[in-house]
C-alpha cells in the first residue's frame, strides 16, 4: 500500500441539457457520461491514473451498480476494501455555465464496521469526511506513524472539527466557509488553529487561497481558460486533491506550491471534459495544459 483513500462511493450520471422538463414533459439531453463519483473516490482514481495506485475504503452494495463500481476499480487496479451498504448511491449532475446542479441519492448506513488494514508502506492518507469513524481512526494512526494526512473539506461533517486535529494538509471548499460562517481569511486562521501544516480554500475560477509551511498566506490563481472551453466543473476539486497527493508521493522533495501547481493543471484538464473518468489526466495531459497556459500566466 502506497496510499489510502477513504470515502463514499457514488455512480455519477452527468448530462448536458438546455431544458429541464417538468410534469409530463420529455426532453432529450445533448450529451451524457456515467462514471465513478464521490470526493475521495474520484481523487483515488485520479492518483491511480497518474501512476500511483492507492488502496480505497469505500461503500459497496451488492447490486448491479455496486458490481459496476467494482469493475471500475479493477480497470484501474485499485484495491477496494468495501464497506457494505444496502444500496449503491447515485448522483445526477447537470453542468451549465461553469456551475453544476446535483441531486444525490445516498445510502451511508454502514452494515459492518470499517475494515482494519495493514498500513505497512503507506505514505499518505486522504479522506473527505465521509465514513467519519474510519476517517478519524486512520487519521490518528497515520499521524502517529508520521504518514501524511490530507483532507478534502468539501462540506461540514459530524466530526470535522475533531478530525482536523490530525490533518497535515487541509484543502477546503468555499461551501465549508459558508457553512461555518467564516471568510476565507478566517478559515485559514481556523485551520492554522487546528494544527494543519498546510491549509487552503479552493475558490473555483478565483483560484486557491492558501498558506504554506511557514504560515505565509498566498493566492494561486486559476489558469486562464476561456469560458467556452469549460464543460463540466463537477469533480474538478476531487481531481485537484488526487493530483497533489500523487505529486507528493512521486516527488516528496518538492514544495507544496509545486504540488498545487501540478494539481491546478490537472483540474484545468478535468473541467474541459464531461464526466469524472473522461476528466482524469495523464502526466502527458498535465504537461500539455501547463505548457499552454503558463505562457499566458
Amino acid at each position: 500500500m502506497q496510499a489510502l483513500f477513504i470515502g463514499q462511493t457514488y455512480i455519477d450520471v452527468v448530462f448536458i441539457t438546455d431544458h429541464m422538463p417538468t410534469g409530463d414533459e420529455k426532453h432529450v439531453a445533448s450529451d451524457y457520461a456515467v462514471s465513478f463519483g464521490g470526493n475521495a473516490v474520484t481523487a483515488a482514481f485520479c492518483c491511480a491514473k497518474l501512476g500511483i495506485v492507492p488502496d480505497l475504503i469505500a461503500t459497496a452494495a451488492n447490486d448491479w451498480l455496486g458490481r459496476m463500481f467494482q469493475d471500475m476499480c479493477a480497470k484501474y487496479a485499485i484495491s477496494l476494501h468495501g464497506r457494505k451498504v444496502n444500496q449503491s448511491s447515485l448522483s445526477f449532475i447537470m453542468p451549465k455555465d461553469g456551475k453544476r446542479a446535483i441531486v444525490r441519492c445516498r445510502d451511508d448506513e454502514h452494515i459492518h464496521p470499517f475494515p482494519m488494514l495493514n498500513l505497512g508502506g503507506c505514505r499518505a492518507l486522504h479522506v473527505d469526511g465521509h465514513q467519519p469513524d474510519a476517517a478519524i481512526h486512520y487519521a490518528k494512526v497515520c499521524r502517529e506513524a508520521g504518514i501524511l494526512t490530507s483532507l478534502d473539506g468539501g462540506g461540514l461533517r459530524t466530526n470535522t472539527h475533531e478530525l482536523l486535529e490530525f490533518i497535515d494538509v487541509a484543502i477546503v471548499a468555499e461551501r465549508l466557509c459558508e457553512q461555518m460562517d467564516l471568510t476565507p481569511e478566517k478559515m485559514l486562521d481556523y485551520l492554522k488553529g487546528r494544527g494543519c501544516k498546510i491549509g487552503g480554500v479552493t475558490m473555483g475560477e478565483k483560484g486557491l487561497f492558501w498558506y504554506d509551511e511557514t504560515g505565509t498566506v498566498q493566492v494561486m490563481p486559476a489558469m486562464p481558460i476561456p469560458r467556452e472551453r469549460v464543460i463540466d466543473t463537477n469533480g474538478a476539486g476531487d481531481v485537484f486533491h488526487g493530483a497533489y497527493v500523487y505529486s507528493y508521493l512521486a516527488h516528496p522533495g518538492k514544495s507544496w506550491r509545486e504540488h498545487f501547481d501540478f494539481a491546478r493543471a490537472a483540474s484545468t484538464f478535468k473541467i474541459q471534459r464531461l464526466g469524472n473518468e473522461a476528466g482524469l489526466p495523464t502526466l502527458v495531459d498535465i504537461a500539455k495544459v501547463r505548457h499552454e497556459f503558463e505562457v499566458r500566466v
